[in-house]
């Protein structure tokens, strides 16, 4: 027997792929078979070119470029890219040993606040909700952390991501400010949103401003750079005139802070006097609200006397999270609860339940006071890592490096400024930052070990 198949392998292989073929067809019909024998190609592909699913995955995660043009949504491209990602990770991680794990404090850090999140998912007052969106998010920002920190090992990775970001932030601008010329999806009558009518996760205006907003930090770090191309420079001006305006048009008090804080951070590299650059600051975000027309908002417009109904929407949340934080001082209500607690910690009750639109405030009432040290000290250690790649490229002078670390640092920073009246916490832009700091380091080391 054995020398029987030996001598017709190939027939026998032929016969026991055609014959499952055609079972899939019959079964499932031609789309079964298609993904059938595309499989192995997909397989391949995946494993091949691994970082540049990574570098996809984040792309559409981050910035829901499939809700913004939703004639991809059929396509699951989220899904299929997390799959060849995965499949890359565990190829060159168990088998190719091409994936070279490595370990720091900061690393030590995000898993301590991982394991504390979910510490709160199962400790939530409504663990249905925290554990659906622990599976459906959390989870792949762990995966995707290590990943990222892991594989990004050369700055023509850097330079892909860097460059993916500013596309994606630029296309994702023009996409609202046709919304916001076309009346399309406007909040209020006045704040832009994309793919509203399905839900999108752009549907709404403070979130779509947090979106927007995190490209500003490298396209501005692209257009600051005197090294550069004149060229880039030029085009990095032009993609952030349109980020800045895409802010604009959601007229997001938090958004237009977060940007005022990036271009202040690269102003004082350059002028190196904090007054000015503060004066400077404050002018300009007064330019910013008048462009963004404020004042023109049915919520927290000038219309409203005294403190507007929007500044005291977010104060009542605020104190709702103090009072979660009080009740529930170690783990709070559980992640992503605030929403359904609302009603019984707020001191103002307007018949309906509101989101708390401020990262620090979510985590404390999400998360309790342990909860918010920890997410501090994440913040810190991305900082202090920052302040070692700063460190190093004032001993090697890699322009190269410099570029992404400062990017890197003013994304942080409009994170920080931003997250006053943004939800922000469990979402991508924190910890695609904090993944790409470890990586920068990490070459950063390596390039000064090569002097």
């Amino acid at each position: 027997m054995h020398q029987f198949y030996k001598n017709n392998s190939h027939l026998i292989n032929a016969s026991l792929v055609t014959f499952l073929v055609v079972g899939l067809y019959l079964q499932l019909g031609p789309i079964a078979v298609f993904a059938f024998l595309i499989l192995p190609f997909a397989a391949f592909t995946a494993v091949k070119v691994s970082v540049a699913f990574i570098i996809l995955f984040i792309l559409f995660s981050y910035f829901r470029l499939h809700e913004a043009f939703p004639v991809l949504m059929p396509l699951k491209i989220p899904k299929l890219l997390a799959l060849a990602s995965i499949l890359g990770i565990v190829w060159h991680l168990f088998i190719s040993k091409k994936l070279k794990p490595h370990w720091s404090t900061t690393h030590l850090i995000f898993v301590i606040w991982f394991v504390w999140l979910t510490v709160c998912v199962f400790s939530a007052s409504n663990k249905g909700i925290a554990i659906e969106y622990w599976s459906g998010v959390l989870v792949k920002v762990l995966i995707m952390v290590f990943a990222i920190s892991w594989w990004m090992t050369s700055l023509s990775h850097f330079n892909s991501v860097r460059l993916g970001i500013m596309v994606s932030g630029v296309t994702i601008a023009i996409v609202a400010l046709s919304n916001k010329i076309n009346g399309i999806g406007l909040v209020e009558g006045t704040r832009v949103t994309i793919s509203r009518d399905i839900r999108s996760q752009l549907g709404d205006p403070n979130d779509l401003s947090l979106v927007l907003m995190f490209p500003v930090s490298f396209l501005a770090a692209e257009m600051f750079n005197t090294n550069a191309h004149s060229l880039r420079r030029l085009l990095a001006a032009i993609g952030l005139l349109l980020a800045i305006s895409g802010v604009i048009a959601t007229q997001s008090r938090g958004g237009l802070l977060g940007i005022a804080a990036i271009i202040c951070f690269f102003l004082y590299q350059k002028i190196k006097n904090p007054l000015i650059v503060a004066g400077i600051g404050v002018v300009g975000m007064l330019v910013l609200m008048i462009f963004a027309g404020i004042t023109d908002r049915q919520s927290g417009g000038a219309q409203e006397g005294g403190v507007d109904e929007s500044a005291m929407g977010r104060i009542y949340a605020w104190q709702a999270a103090i009072n979660m934080a009080l009740a529930n001082p170690l783990t709070g209500v559980g992640v992503n609860n605030f929403f359904v607690n609302y009603y019984f910690y707020s001191p103002h009750w307007d018949g309906k339940n509101h989101a708390v639109h401020s990262t620090w405030f979510q985590v404390l009432g999400e998360t309790g006071f342990v909860g918010l040290c920890i997410f501090i000290l994440v913040i810190v250690s991305i900082n202090r890592s920052l302040s070692r790649v700063f460190t190093l490229i004032k001993i090697n002078r890699n322009d190269n490096i410099a570029i992404n670390a400062s990017a890197l640092k003013a994304g942080l920073i409009g994170f920080m400024v931003s997250g006053t009246f943004l939800t922000q916490a469990f979402t991508w832009p924190l910890y695609i930052i904090l993944a790409l700091t470890i990586a920068l380091e990490k070459l950063a080391l390596e390039s000064q070990k090569e002097l």
